[in-house]
């Protein structure tokens, strides 16, 4: 028998995608899978879900959940071995655009009983209601998930170990507290020692308080998250339970984003062979509608969610007086988010025709083509989990100009000044949320941009990286272990442990057959 972990979130690529988590899920599954681990995803049915899974099939019906009944349907994701149950609900059939917010921006008004019917669903996964076999850990990823931990609590279920998982605290999940009773809450849970919160439900807070473990993405994180600066109200919750909060950091999928076999750039290149980088700066500017203004100019990307978060205020002040004073520079744009960043990002182009492009929306072709093409990104950032989208750009030979905050802290190393540049540097990184503190960070990796063999340089420390899954997934297999029921710790060994101590007896018997 193998070990089962559920993972639990509201999207997985390319199921669903709106940001990082998407594919942090999805690759950390199918790493989980690769070191024997019987890893499975549970995620909500919208239609760009049950379009895109394969070989779904009907595994039962939930009659009683909150809003209304939903139906279990097994598949698998696409060129991948892993599995993926899907709850179709009649709420989540009706997410044909972005999953939590309406096309103003606003949070949709069922998103408490839409989410809160996914964890009941896991929940009874867990208890085994369903056809479906029981995890021995349930993994519940940001907020969406959150309630999983205290329903498994109320209903008294063991044997099944429960881990929270932070991707970005500032996404809590809070709700009017009197929605309770409708999603299956008791009372006693509504006290500010469980899951009340400054006079609302919080579905984060639930999680925190009801987890065996917390994980979050980054060591950096992980510290900063225990300050009022960065603990977005949870800094007292989330010290006292220190203790069971583990930093393991994200990865990619170093498959998919692999300049020397992806198929969605037009030329192939590598840290040795960097030409095909140019055919790409190509391809870049065309799709995003730039002029061929000077092939050797550099092109400046920004890819990312357009919202405060990511100092979108900052860059649309800033990116004026970058663009006046390099008027070389090109600026492509790929993200969606707060409307009226997106019109001031939209507005720049008017300013700037054939210098300044911009796409409104995630589009994968456009996110490898993006990384492949540009020589910079910017991604400036009031706090950071992780930051995955300067480790694709670094994947691909565009270094990151990016804040020093969380997991970029731990990613990126600065490449210092153009006198003194720093061994092993890979990006730059600055301090501060003012547009001059952007400004000057970009003005610093001109003048390295300048000088091609420290810029070389730069581009083969990131590309060189190693960001893949495989030591975090052992990390999360021991985390595991450690809140497994005793009967089935042993179950959570990696199969290259197993590998290599297979190898070690092999090696031992070989030489003991020799020495006889």
């Amino acid at each position: 028998m193998k070990a089962r972990v559920l993972l639990v979130t509201s999207e997985a690529v390319p199921l669903a995608k709106t940001g990082g988590l998407a594919d942090v899920i999805t690759a950390l599954t199918a790493a989980l899978r690769k070191q024997g681990v019987d890893a499975g995803i549970l995620m909500p049915g919208y239609p760009s879900a049950m379009d895109t899974a394969k070989s779904l099939r009907s595994v039962g019906t939930l009659h009683d959940l909150p809003g209304g009944p939903g139906s279990l349907l097994s598949g698998v994701i696409p060129d991948m071995d892993v599995p993926v149950i899907l709850l179709d609900t009649e709420r989540f059939r009706a997410r044909t655009a972005n999953p939590y917010v309406d096309q103003y921006g606003g949070e949709l008004s069922d998103n408490a009983i839409s989410f809160a019917a996914l964890a009941h669903t896991a929940t009874r996964i867990c208890a085994g209601q369903t056809v479906l076999p029981a995890p021995h850990v349930v993994q519940a990823n940001d907020w969406h998930a959150g309630l999983i931990p205290a329903l498994l609590r109320t209903n008294n279920i063991q044997g099944v170990g429960a881990v929270m998982t932070i991707h970005n605290l500032a996404f809590q999940g809070n709700f009017p507290i009197d929605l309770a009773p409708s999603l299956g809450l008791p009372p006693y849970m509504l006290s500010p020692d469980c899951a009340e919160y400054w006079g609302q439900l919080s579905f984060l807070k639930a999680g925190i308080r009801y987890a065996d473990r917390i994980s979050t993405v980054s060591h950096t994180y992980a510290q900063e998250i225990l300050t009022p600066r960065f603990g977005h109200g949870f800094e007292g919750l989330l010290n006292q339970r220190k203790n069971d909060l583990t930093a393991i950091p994200n990865g990619i999928d170093v498959d998919v984003w692999d300049p020397r076999n992806d198929q969605m750039i037009v030329q192939r290149f590598s840290s040795v062979d960097l030409k095909g980088k140019r055919a790409c700066k190509h391809e870049l500017k065309r799709l995003f509608n730039l002029l061929p203004i000077n092939p050797f100019a550099p092109v400046l990307a920004l890819g990312s969610r357009i919202t405060h978060q990511k100092m979108a205020d900052v860059a649309l002040a800033a990116l004026p007086t970058i663009l006046e004073r390099h008027p070389y520079l090109q600026l492509a744009v790929l993200g969606c988010g707060e409307p009226d960043y997106q019109r001031g990002f939209q507005q720049l182009v008017e300013r700037y025709p054939g210098r300044v492009g911009v796409h409104i929306g995630y589009d994968e072709t456009r996110a490898h083509v993006l990384h492949a093409g540009a020589d910079m990104l910017l991604h400036g950032s009031r706090f950071e989990p992780y930051g995955l989208t300067p480790i694709y750009a670094m994947r691909y030979g565009t270094i990151p100009i990016a804040s020093c905050v969380g997991g970029l802290n731990d990613t990126i190393v600065d490449a210092g000044s153009v006198e003194h540049p720093v061994p092993g540097a890979n990006g730059v990184l600055f301090d501060g949320e003012q547009p001059q503190d952007m400004v000057d960070a970009v003005n610093r990796t001109f003048q390295i941009f300048t000088r091609p063999q420290e810029w070389q340089k730069l581009q083969v420390n990131a590309m060189c990286a190693d960001f893949g899954w495989t030591a975090s997934a052992q990390q999360y297999i021991d985390m595991y272990r450690h809140i497994a029921t005793p009967d089935t710790r042993d179950l959570f060994l990696a199969v290259p442990d197993a590998q290599q101590h297979e190898q070690r007896r092999a090696k031992g018997q070989d030489k003991a057959s020799k020495a006889a």
